[in-house]
């Protein structure tokens, strides 16, 4: 009897994956001479994800705030072979994005793929947050994605296709004590970026929602922190940093374009991420009081000064930077995260860093 009922479903999953695996090959793209546009593209995972574009021939466009950052990335990318747009442009203002995306589209005719990564995190307890730090979360995370595709879009359905990915966050399917600004933004993200998808799948352009877990892209000392400034820094720098609470921002990098390669809708990295979705699905009660326990771990709020906003690299402490984050500040120190100051160098918990800014 059981064997009877067995069988069947077992057919049945075996066809499904077959059909998914004939969706995807039919899905299957190449980036050779492909124009892809990169948000925040000039360090960190954006950068990564550039490199590896270039190796495989895309024909890049690069968009980040920061002319310095862009010209480093200029530099580093210059020999590479492949044929890259740097344009300053913040996401936040659509006139910059719609002039980006045209002279993007002037230069190589076409918009084949957009890359929505630029980022900003505010790290702190609730009681120093302000609307401000939501609304420049938002407009980030949210609105920037939201003009970047409202300029591309236009040019995909002229052509018939197109791919679009969006950087979202374990953050934007659970959320984070000391991050409400970041999960708050990186859940609107997640819902526009799947609503899109649907409307969208129509004119072939497939959207892929990515959800990463930690990754050590290296930006961890150009966070924004508030409240206890240096015990945020600590514990936000050490997630980051340990191998078994972030994964290699380069594998991180090559899954999220493997996804788009495959027009994936979805992509959640590391097992901890993917646990954490699941967790908030199957029990929720349980995941909130957990993360409600969490929140009693981390510092607590502070007096006025907690209220000022101050980077990483303003909020070292004895553990951060050290030994126990070496992997991290090798990151830091490769994808062009530095912003002027010297590389990080490995040092003992407790022993000062060879730093400019202490």
């Amino acid at each position: 009897m059981k064997a009877s009922i067995l069988a069947p479903l077992a057919g049945l999953g075996l066809g499904v994956a077959v059909a998914r695996q004939v969706r995807s090959a039919g899905r299957k793209i190449s980036f050779q001479d492909k124009s892809v546009v990169i948000t925040g593209g000039s360090r960190g995972l954006g950068l990564l994800m550039a490199r590896r574009l270039a190796e495989e021939g895309a024909r890049l466009t690069i968009l980040a705030r920061d002319a310095s950052e862009l010209e480093d990335a200029r530099r580093e990318l210059a020999d590479c072979g492949a044929e890259i747009l740097f344009l300053p442009c913040d996401v936040r203002d659509g006139r910059q994005v719609e002039e980006a995306i045209t002279q993007a589209a002037g230069r190589y005719g076409r918009i084949d793929v957009l890359i929505n990564n630029a980022g900003v995190i505010q790290v702190g307890p609730i009681e120093h947050m302000t609307l401000a730090d939501f609304e420049d979360a938002m407009a980030v995370h949210f609105r920037g994605p939201l003009h970047t595709m409202w300029a591309a879009i236009p040019y995909m359905r002229r052509q018939g296709e197109g791919r679009i990915v969006n950087i979202a966050s374990i953050g934007g399917l659970v959320a984070v004590p000391h991050l409400a600004p970041y999960s708050a933004s990186k859940f609107a993200l997640v819902g526009l970026s799947d609503a899109l998808r649907a409307e969208l799948a129509k004119n072939n352009i497939l959207i892929t929602t990515v959800c990463p877990g930690l990754m050590r892209t290296g930006s961890a000392p150009n966070a924004l922190f508030k409240g206890r400034h240096r015990e945020e820094y600590t514990w936000f720098a050490l997630g980051d940093a340990l191998p078994f609470t972030a994964m290699d921002a380069g594998r991180a990098a090559r899954q999220i374009l493997d996804a788009c390669r495959q027009g994936d809708p979805e992509l959640t990295t590391t097992i901890q991420a993917r646990l954490l979705a699941l967790s908030t699905a199957l029990f929720p009660s349980l995941l909130a009081d957990t993360m409600a326990l969490v929140n009693r771990l981390l510092p607590g709020p502070t007096n006025a000064e907690g209220n000022l906003t101050r980077t990483g690299w303003e909020s070292q402490s004895p553990l951060a930077p050290s030994s126990l984050t070496r992997l991290s500040d090798q990151a830091t120190n490769e994808n062009n995260e530095l912003r002027g100051h010297p590389p990080l160098t490995d040092t003992q918990p407790g022993e000062s860093p060879n730093r400019a800014a202490q």
